[in-house]
């Protein structure tokens, strides 16, 4: 019996990467999943679509369905967590993984940039956390899980890699940190209500279609790179036990549970807390 048996999971940012891997994780442990990304089909150059990650999992045997819309519109969102529960019922499990980054020296972000990473960064996982509330404090228990960043970490100085590598991502990591902070302080006031609410950042890197001076870094520094199934695995263990109010990195929840590192479809032990990825 899956760990997310009965269980429907809404997961944003699922055409690729952490966000899909997330859904193919959820989906072996029996989850039925609501997806979503900004829309149907190809995002400029990069790989993977929504429906393609939709067809994987019901090809697999799971039970997933699409809903595309962009968050970083506030009408379109508006209502999305209702449309969600138009599939398969109220969501239990929320996943807040999409994110807008515009890597730029901090000094030279418009307003109007600015203004987009928080609103899809920080608004947009409030607003549909807040959507989903009243339907979650119906049910015995729920989960709401936010992907952060090891940006939101204030870094340490002299910076030991590419001063110009951390310099981009600091804005980013600011919307992240507010991310954590609220997250924080919602699963204090949620608790009461069997609500577990917690921000979850990756260790190191996960290369899913990064490049740049991140992919530069992970190639100087192999020791920096986590498979993306650790991700995956740290997101069930999140989502189907109590922790609570917490900014963890993946490896931790990981080595803490004791848990091992499965495939995404369940059925290969990959290895522990420890495991690396060749770069």
């Amino acid at each position: 019996m899956g760990k997310l048996n009965s269980k429907v999971a809404f997961i944003t940012g699922a055409s690729r990467g952490i966000g899909k891997a997330i859904a193919q994780r959820f989906s072996a442990e029996g989850a039925s999943l609501v997806l979503n990304a900004s829309r149907m089909g190809a995002h400029g150059d990069l790989p993977g679509t929504l429906e393609q990650t939709v067809a994987e999992i019901n090809q697999a045997g799971g039970e997933a369905a699409a809903l595309a819309c962009d968050l970083s519109d506030p009408e379109a969102r508006s209502d999305l967590m209702a449309r969600a529960a138009e599939f398969y019922g109220p969501v239990d499990i929320l996943v807040n993984n999409a994110a807008a980054g515009i890597m730029k020296l901090p000094s030279q972000l418009s307003t109007e940039e600015r203004n987009r990473m928080y609103d899809v960064n920080v608004n947009v996982p409030v607003e549909l956390t807040q959507q989903s509330l009243s339907s979650m404090k119906a049910k015995e228990q729920a989960w709401v899980l936010n992907i952060s960043s090891r940006t939101a970490e204030l870094i340490e100085l002299p910076y030991p890699d590419m001063p110009i590598a951390a310099w981009v991502v600091g804005a980013y990591g600011a919307t992240k940190a507010a991310l954590n902070r609220y997250s924080q302080i919602l699963a204090h006031e949620m608790i009461e209500h069997g609500i577990y609410i917690n921000a979850m950042s990756p260790s190191y890197i996960v290369l899913t279609n990064v490049g740049g001076e991140v992919e530069a870094i992970a190639r100087r520094r192999p020791d920096m790179v986590e498979p993306v199934e650790m991700m995956a695995e740290a997101a069930l263990e999140l989502c189907s036990g109590k922790q609570t109010a917490q900014f963890v990195y993946s490896r931790d929840i990981v080595f803490t549970t004791g848990n091992r590192v499965m495939s995404l479809d369940g059925t290969q032990l990959l290895g522990d807390a420890r495991m690396t990825v060749d770069v």
